[in-house]
């Protein structure tokens, strides 16, 4: 058996499920969100933990999560903010929660579409930063930050929508990235191999003052038609943990990995979000 597995059978169940039809999750940068459920035509589980650097400093984690179900639509975005970079967790945030007004209210969800828009944020995310002030500090460190500044604030993304088949519409789920956050998607048992192969990269990201930075973004669109149902898994590399792990686990075992008993806390920000659906 996986030594980790056996760790984590250790732990009582956790969790909060809530039901209902319509639901929005945004993720606080500044507290924990412990494992959780959302139970409608899709299953949902998401949770988020601050590196244990962050939450033992009282500072915001770099890494933002959301979702939002209106029927049968999800749209979702999650964000690891770069830690070198001026304020990585204001891109995350101003990222993430521009992507998810834009899966849900632009009827143009095309590549050509998103590249556009990556570049208008990147305009009005530069301008938002340029107008908060710095703290009060020594000359030198303000000359240091204000130089981080003009450099900018960037982030990895992994954003996407998802339409179950309804009257007069056809199923479909598009999703888009830069980064190296994880992108599984099963079909029943069978994890699907190969679909994302070579395309999380750590050197691919969005700037405040460049828009995509090391290549253009990553999308991948199909038809959702009737047959096993799917499960969709995202996560950030806080969780990096999960990467050889095939089996869906239950929640206590995921809340362990958010706690990070075994390790003293979380080396670094986590965030998760699984979706799960049949048709």
């Amino acid at each position: 058996m996986n030594p980790l597995l056996s760790l984590l059978s250790i732990v009582k169940k956790r969790g909060n499920i809530t039901k209902r039809d319509y639901f929005t999750y945004i993720s606080s940068q500044t507290s924990e969100q412990p494992l959780s459920r959302f139970e409608s035509r899709f299953h949902c589980r998401y949770g988020y933990g601050r590196s244990s650097d962050s939450a033992h400093a009282g500072e915001s984690g770099q890494d933002f999560a959301a979702f939002r179900i209106e029927g049968p639509v999800c749209t979702f975005v999650l964000c690891d903010g770069v830690g070198m970079s001026y304020r990585g967790e204001f891109a995350a945030r101003y990222l993430g929660q521009s992507l998810l007004d834009w899966l849900n209210d632009d009827a143009e969800l095309n590549p050509a579409r998103l590249k556009e828009r990556l570049q208008q944020w990147a305009v009005s995310a530069a301008d938002t930063l340029e107008k908060e002030p710095i703290p009060s500090m020594s000359a030198l460190l303000r000359n240091v930050l204000e130089e981080k500044r003009r450099q900018g604030s960037q982030t990895m993304y992994i954003c996407g929508r998802i339409e179950l088949p309804s009257r007069g519409r056809k199923g479909k789920m598009m999703l888009a990235w830069q980064g190296d956050s994880r992108i599984r998607l099963w079909k029943g048992a069978e994890e699907a191999q190969g679909i994302f192969e070579d395309t999380f990269r750590t050197s691919e990201r969005w700037s405040t003052t460049r828009g995509p930075v090391g290549g253009q973004p990553h999308w991948y669109e199909s038809r959702l038609t009737g047959g096993d149902p799917m499960r969709l898994q995202l996560y950030t590399d806080g969780l990096a943990d999960l990467d050889p792990i095939r089996e869906q686990l239950p929640d206590d075992q995921i809340q362990i990995l958010l706690d990070s008993r075994h390790t003293d806390g979380l080396d670094d920000d986590a965030a998760f979000l699984e979706l799960q659906w049949e048709i």
